[in-house]
């Protein structure tokens, strides 16, 4: 087992992430930008190294600062969270080259699931089902105009190196496409330095659901059960619950197995998540896989029991999965809030500043993930989630009224939040029913009566 980890990260999931070292009693490595000297993940770590100023590219994304202060501290291995350099091949590259371990999937890996044009021919391979679509890349305009008429529209154009809803246009029709495929290529090589896009055919208010796996690296692989991701805002996740409530147990195994499938066709190592959409006919289809650590995943720890940061450590230091298939149980139900520092009065405008003072909720099946306290200034370089609430009950109904309960005990003074958002969120009659797909938000917004 590693005896010092650095975390390449900030926020709620620097802080996860320590948490999890500390009961494997090991000694951690914070880094941090000018602009969070005074982060919580800073104070809990057992050593803190500033990378850089206050802007990302100066700092949790400049690898070289992040490589020299793994060296200086000692640290053995990295830890990448989410975000960031979570999913970046060169940089997994880079820390193997110096003799750093980093806790994740391979970088060939990395790169074969972040294409998402290869991804879709090797799902496709594996007899993974994919919306239908463009083989591959799509580098001209006249090929996406050749390919149109095939796949028909409404239809999506997406960045192939994409991921948090960036690069993506959707074009009801024909007129549309030209402007839609010069800005998606645009803003995918503003994103990602990579104008790669791809084309599918766009599924009309499909559910989102994801499936989250471990593989270790003697070849064995374990799904966690899915999650129901469809509560989202312009392709944004805003609530997320496990396990889905309206997929039946037969289609649940179904997809199970797509899973499995998928994984053992990369060999993949480390956590993941694969993406499906889910038609209302009840048909899945891959649409991405995200090689690293999901935001939403103590949905599923707390559903099934496995600690997935503590299953990432143990991965890479060559320790085998510590359950089987057959092993994991879906016990109970489980949601989670995102708070993020915003006005949603103000088409969700991010408010930074500082907090003078919070009371976090408590009480049974309550958890809280955050990286902020009073006093705590939040600043205006980074995304806007200042905490995750999660809640678990027997049931879908108790964790709900857990759900609710909480929303009601929390404060946060001195900032706007999504705080009542999230609370009109869960009164919804079609989330209570969980028939809610992912134009549920974008649809009550733009109603007379929003939400």
């Amino acid at each position: 087992m590693f005896k010092k980890i650095l975390i390449a990260n900030r926020g709620e999931i620097a802080v996860r992430i320590i948490r999890a070292c500390r009961e494997l009693n090991i000694a951690t490595v914070a880094v941090y930008s000018e602009a969070d000297r005074e982060a919580l993940h800073t104070q809990l770590a057992d050593e803190a190294v500033c990378i850089g100023g206050a802007r990302a590219r100066d700092s949790y994304l400049n690898m070289h600062n992040i490589i020299s202060a793994a060296v200086l501290t000692g640290a053995t291995a990295i830890h990448p969270g989410f975000g960031f350099l979570a999913e970046n091949s060169f940089f997994a590259s880079l820390c193997k080259e110096c003799s750093i371990a980093f806790i994740g999937p391979e970088p060939e890996t990395i790169d074969l699931m972040g294409n998402k044009a290869q991804a879709l021919k090797v799902m496709k391979s594996a007899k993974v089902p994919v919306v239908p679509g463009s083989e591959g890349a799509v580098d001209t305009l006249e090929r996406a105009q050749e390919l149109a008429k095939t796949i028909g529209f409404p239809l999506l154009i997406k960045a192939s190196a994409g991921g948090g809803g960036k690069g993506i246009r959707k074009v009801e029709k024909a007129e549309e496409l030209t402007k839609a495929y010069e800005t998606a290529r645009a803003e995918a090589r503003g994103a990602f330095g990579d104008d790669t896009v791809y084309m599918e055919r766009f599924l009309v208010n499909p559910k989102h659901i994801e499936v989250q796996i471990l593989g270790d690296s003697k070849g064995n692989v374990v799904t966690l059960g899915e999650r129901d991701c469809s509560m989202q805002r312009n392709n944004q996740k805003v609530l997320e619950e496990a396990p889905a409530s309206t997929i039946t147990e037969e289609k649940r195994n179904e997809l199970m197995n797509l899973a499995l499938n998928a994984c053992r066709a990369v060999k993949y190592k480390g956590a993941g998540t694969l993406e499906f959409l889910m038609d209302d006919a009840g048909r899945f289809y891959f649409m991405e896989m995200n090689t690293r650590l999901q935001v939403e995943h103590p949905v599923t720890e707390y559903v099934t029991g496995v600690d997935i940061v503590k299953e990432q450590i143990r991965i890479e230091a060559g320790l085998p999965l510590s359950l089987k298939e057959e092993e994991v149980k879906i016990t109970g139900h489980s949601i989670e809030c995102r708070i993020n520092a915003e006005d949603p009065d103000k088409n969700f405008a991010p408010c930074p500043g500082t907090i003078k003072f919070v009371h976090f909720p408590g009480g049974p099946g309550i958890r809280v993930d955050s990286g902020v306290y009073a006093g705590y200034t939040i600043p205006p370089y980074y995304d806007s989630m200042v905490a995750k609430i999660i809640a678990y009950g027997e049931t879908r109904n108790e964790a709900v009224s857990r759900m609710r309960r909480a929303l009601e005990e929390l404060v946060i003074d001195g900032i706007d939040t999504n705080v009542d958002f999230q609370l009109g969120l869960l009164n919804e009659e079609e989330f209570l029913k969980g028939t809610y797909n992912t134009g549920f938000i974008n649809k009550r917004l733009t109603s007379n009566r929003g939400i």
